[in-house]
């Protein structure tokens, strides 16, 4: 069943995988959260584990950085292993002042230039959007643990460097709240398989005061959002 990019066999995997971006917050949610984890992947160090949560299968493998690396790990996923939902766990910038540093965006949908689209032979313009389901369980966990959180449009960028300062600000007069780079590809891939997703992400830092976490503060910390993403595992198990 191994793959390029995983040596996992078929049913190693459970229904749902939580992504985040890094291997070493992969590994993290695993030693910490997850009863008897057992690493089933770790071609170029993503660490994929499987094991409970509250008594549920529940995996968890980082994504990489962008959406190319997002879209190769996601795709193999939800074709070659059966995963029915992967919900992102990352962080994001952002870039609406209703939202502060460690506050959660569920990403409803994800805007981009990418051209992810034409793989998947569009004309037009495809808008990536999260899977409902996942969303609003995700939104009342929100609501009964009174966590600070806002749901709407991410952007998905290419472009961590960007010589032109103001490349978003057309999606940031439409509305949208963070910057990260990888929702839109997991949703594409996700559409195209019949799948769940949705992105789960806590502010990392703010692109218009100034305001950050540290890279390890990144790793390490961004506990509530883990949790709700685990929480959604084990409420979507029977779903």
């Amino acid at each position: 069943m191994a793959t390029p990019h995983n040596t996992a066999e078929k049913g190693d995997f459970a229904k749902t995988v939580l992504m985040p971006g890094d291997p070493l917050r992969a590994k993290y949610i695993a030693e910490h959260y997850i009863e008897n984890p057992k690493l089933v992947n770790n071609v170029r160090g993503v660490q994929g584990y499987t094991g409970t949560y509250k008594g549920v299968p529940v995996s968890v493998m980082a994504s990489g950085m962008g959406m190319p690396s997002m879209a190769i790990y996601s795709y193999e996923l939800f074709n070659f292993y059966g995963v029915e939902n992967i919900l992102r766990v990352g962080s994001a910038g952002a870039v609406s002042m209703e939202l502060k540093v460690r506050d959660i965006v569920l990403g409803q949908g994800a805007c981009t230039s990418s051209s992810m689209q034409d793989n998947f032979g569009v004309n037009g313009h495809f808008a990536p959007i999260g899977s409902w389901d996942l969303l609003k369980c995700a939104a009342d966990i929100c609501e009964e643990r009174k966590l600070r959180y806002k749901a709407g449009n991410l952007i998905s960028s290419d472009i961590f460097y960007n010589d032109d300062p103001s490349f978003n600000q057309p999606f940031v007069n439409l509305g949208a709240l963070a910057v990260e780079m990888e929702a839109a590809a997991l949703y594409m891939n996700a559409a195209r398989a019949g799948k769940r997703a949705l992105a789960i992400c806590t502010i990392s830092d703010h692109i218009l005061t100034g305001e950050a976490t540290s890279a390890e503060e990144r790793q390490n910390t961004f506990n509530e959002m883990m949790e709700l993403a685990l929480e959604v595992a084990v409420r979507m198990n029977d779903k």
